[in-house]
C-alpha cells in the first residue's frame, strides 16, 4: 500500500507536478490521482520512473510504495 501523505509530501518537496508526473508514467493526471489514494496500485515500472527519472532514493520509495499500513 502507498503511504499517500509521504508521496505527496515528497512530490511537493521536489516541485513536481502532477501533469508532468503522469506524463512521465504514460499515464493521465486522474489515473495518477487514484494511484496516489490507493483506488489502483502502482506497476513496478511505474515506481521505477519515480527513482530513475525523479532522483527517489531507494529507500524512500521503499518507505512510501512498499509501506505495510
Amino acid at each position: 500500500m502507498t503511504d499517500s501523505k509521504a508521496l505527496r509530501d515528497w512530490i511537493d518537496a521536489k516541485g513536481l507536478k502532477m501533469k508532468k508526473i503522469a506524463s512521465e508514467l504514460h499515464i493521465t493526471p486522474y489515473s495518477l490521482q487514484k494511484k496516489i489514494d490507493n483506488m489502483t496500485e502502482f506497476k513496478a515500472s511505474e515506481i521505477a520512473v519515480f527513482v530513475t527519472e525523479f532522483g527517489m532514493s531507494k529507500s524512500k520509495r521503499d518507505e512510501i510504495f512498499f509501506n505495510k499500513v
